[in-house]
């Protein structure tokens, strides 16, 4: 029990996925909203292991830009034009013209093989498989989804595709696109083996959604890679790997407050605990009093976190892009473009 002239002190650090070091460009700012073009890797807002490698906090620290209000958000690997509102009244405005589809979005891709020349239009019914890892497919008892795709060039292996989504399913595009047989180029979760032969044409996947998942996190364990799904050493260790992960307790703690999910795997609840604590920061210093180099010294470690004891590879910038890119967005009385990526140039070569 607390007492007057009692010390509680609790001690919480965290570990971010890397993400890219492009700068997030400003393409319009007024009194009611801000534009950027949003860089792949990227969050939007803080969730799941992200708080500080995001849009909203990199515009706040950068840009002096608080308080946005979210209209519409991207995928984190989906580059491209992003909104916010700056106050309340224009948020309600915007979101009125999306329940009524006055908004037109579009986006281009790169994707496998040789695309057809005509308009293909595609409804499959969308399924989400896991919210935790962020997986979806093609499924009879999914939600009702259509996209529009038109072949803007092909270079000899892969096609730049105009995509117009007419709904706002989750990873919509993606899994309309593998369905057709020429899934994105470098998709870390559409275009994997872990899919089968085929990477899950014409929804062909013969397995299990527990399987697919087990797959698809095992791949990436494999590459060293699994923080492109946003999930960890630790998250696999409680069994985020679950299918149904919407009543999970870690789920719940990961979306509201990522920050609690840390503290209840790692709490430092004893003087034992806090005494080895210091005594690694102690040591640490002394070391590098002493004139050592390497990692070991340079580095301040938690004995008591799971993240601090791996060693992870430094992703390379052409990991941390995907090439689906937001290009236009359109609404009653606005339009808003980015420039065309490099890699949807007609002449790109990988």
């Amino acid at each position: 029990v607390l007492q007057n002239n009692d010390f509680l002190r609790n001690t919480v650090h965290r570990h971010e996925p890397p993400v890219t070091a492009q700068p997030i460009q400003i393409l319009v700012e007024d009194d009611e909203v801000v534009v950027v073009d949003k860089p792949s890797s990227l969050p939007v807002h803080p969730c799941g292991r992200f708080r500080h490698n995001t849009v909203i906090f990199i515009l706040g620290k950068e840009h002096d830009l608080k308080e946005l209000h979210t209209i519409h958000r991207l995928d984190r690997m989906t580059s491209g034009v992003l909104m916010f509102a700056k106050t309340v009244e224009v948020s309600k405005r915007i979101d009125e013209q999306v329940r009524e589809r006055q908004l037109e979005k579009e986006y281009v891709c790169r994707v496998v093989g040789e695309f057809p020349e005509h308009e293909v239009v595609c409804e499959e019914p969308i399924l989400v498989v896991s919210y935790k890892v962020g997986v979806c497919r093609v499924d009879p008892k999914g939600k009702f989804c259509k996209t529009i795709f038109q072949r803007l060039s092909y270079n000899g292996k892969t096609s730049v595709v105009k995509c117009l989504p007419r709904t706002g399913r989750t990873h919509q595009i993606r899994v309309h696109l593998q369905y057709l047989g020429h899934p994105i180029v470098n998709d870390p979760i559409y275009n994997m083996e872990a899919w089968g032969p085929d990477r899950g044409k014409g929804g062909k996947i013969d397995k299990t959604d527990e399987e697919l998942l087990k797959a698809l996190v095992e791949e990436h364990r494999s590459k060293q890679s699994l923080d492109i799904l946003g999930i960890s050493e630790e998250d696999l260790n409680s069994g985020a790997e679950n299918k149904d992960c919407g009543n999970s307790s870690d789920c719940t703690k990961d979306a509201k407050d990522p920050e609690r999910n840390y503290i209840a795997a790692c709490p430092l609840n004893s003087d034992s605990n806090l005494e080895t604590l210091e005594k690694n920061k102690e040591l640490s210093s002394c070391q590098n009093r002493d004139g050592q180099t390497g990692e070991e010294s340079s580095e301040e470690k938690d004995p008591l976190c799971m993240e601090c004891k791996i060693t992870r590879r430094d992703p390379s910038p052409k990991e941390l892009v995907m090439y689906l890119h937001a290009l236009r967005y359109k609404g009653a009385e606005f339009e808003y473009c980015s420039k065309m990526p490099e890699w949807a140039m007609e002449d790109w070569e990988e």
